[in-house]
């Protein structure tokens, strides 16, 4: 590219140089050649008014003076007239003549005809010089050129060179990689495309990661049950098998319908859309009241339904009350309230939460996804309360 827009400016350089200077050389060499002819015609009129002399100050100069018969009287030149002069003295005006080697005026005059002579290498070493300095203007004005385009390749070519490597770290896998603004609006457009899209894909690869760290979280407790359950029958040979083969079984759905929703929040942007709260808290208390012996007290009168996805709202409860499950003690309580234009759910219950961040990664079980989940649908995850336990998650209601 650097090499395209140095060679684009020198062409059009040079083709404006062409195109402006070779008519002012041309017409340069016409002015000298009629302002030299303009001198030599002065000096043959006033040869002329000095009727058959040469005046002391044109001696040094090829004059001559030919009488009507065409015979040279007086001064240096042909002996005889020459085409110049024979015209003049036939037509009675002035005339001029070019050879190869001098410039030629004839003037008639009273008594003959004056000739008036110089060598043509003046004429040519004037505008040759004068060439020359053209040529040593034109070269520097290229000079500039080239420089200047040089200047402007390097301008341009940077920072698409600057995005080619940013582009090729986005490809390597580093969705950190931002380019710096040039002034230039067309390549800031792609550096700002460029950046939109390492972010998103940064963002991509970061739920991805989310997913693989706290899944664990999410699964452990109905694969532990689901466990457990085998090893109670394995154990006692008078367990009904199809009691058993049941309870499997609702252990089994609850865990493809963890799984399902893990996938369909990580995969995909959350989409706000109403909640039917009293399902989902039923469905809530159905599972705690099949796997745990510790009382659920679910209360929710007058409470909005959240706008925010069943499957978030879902996952979060089942951290919060696993949490509860783990770290604290006697009943558990769920109290759904309005809070003006938000829906408040508080999750508490007798214990006390350790003196630790809960979310951070690796305390409780899963609370760092929850919080993600919430802030992802617009609400928020907090902890009210640490003696007793008292988790609050606040959703909008529009």
């Amino acid at each position: 590219m650097r090499k395209r827009i140095i060679l684009l400016a020198l062409a059009a350089a040079i083709l404006a140089t062409t195109l402006f200077g070779l008519p002012l050389a041309l017409s340069i060499a016409k002015y000298y050649l009629h302002n030299e002819r303009a001198e030599l015609e002065r000096v043959a009129a006033r040869v002329a008014i000095s009727r058959t002399t040469i005046p002391a100050e044109f001696q040094d100069d090829t004059i001559a003076w030919y009488s009507p018969s065409g015979i040279r009287t007086l001064g240096s030149g042909p002996p005889t007239a020459d085409q110049a002069v024979q015209e003049a003295t036939e037509h009675n005006e002035v005339t001029h003549h070019t050879t190869t080697t001098e410039m030629v005026v004839a003037v008639p005059a009273e008594t003959g005809t004056v000739r008036v002579a110089t060598p043509i290498g003046e004429v040519i070493r004037q505008t040759g010089l004068t060439w020359l300095a053209m040529t040593v203007l034109a070269a520097l004005a290229l000079t500039l050129s080239w420089l200047a385009a040089r200047r402007m390749a390097a301008r341009l070519a940077h920072p698409l060179e600057t995005l080619t490597t940013a582009a090729r770290s986005l490809g390597n896998g580093d969705f950190t990689v931002r380019t710096a603004r040039t002034g230039i609006p067309e390549i800031d457009s792609v550096g700002a495309s460029l950046d939109s899209t390492a972010h998103r894909l940064g963002e991509t690869l970061d739920r991805e990661r989310a997913f693989s760290a706290n899944a664990s979280h999410q699964l452990r407790t109905p694969l532990t049950g689901l466990r457990l359950q085998l090893e109670s029958a394995l154990q006692d040979p008078h367990t009904d098998p199809y009691d058993t083969i049941r309870a499997c079984l609702e252990t089994t759905d609850r865990l493809e319908r963890t799984v399902d929703d893990l996938l369909t929040l990580a995969r995909a942007t959350p989409t706000a859309a109403e909640t039917d709260l009293p399902t989902l808290l039923a469905e809530t208390r159905t599972a705690w009241e099949a796997h745990h012996d510790r009382p659920l007290h679910i209360t929710a009168h007058g409470a909005p339904d959240p706008h925010a996805s069943s499957a978030a709202v879902r996952q979060i409860l089942q951290v919060l009350l696993d949490n509860a499950q783990t770290h604290g003690t006697g009943a558990v309580t769920i109290t759904a309230r309005d809070a003006g234009e938000t829906l408040a759910i508080d999750v508490a219950d007798e214990g006390a939460f350790p003196d630790l961040d809960p979310f951070a990664p690796g305390d409780g079980i899963g609370l760092p996804l929850a919080r993600r989940l919430a802030e992802a649908e617009g609400g928020r995850l907090v902890l009210a309360s640490t003696t007793p336990t008292r988790f609050t998650l606040l959703l909008p209601t529009h």
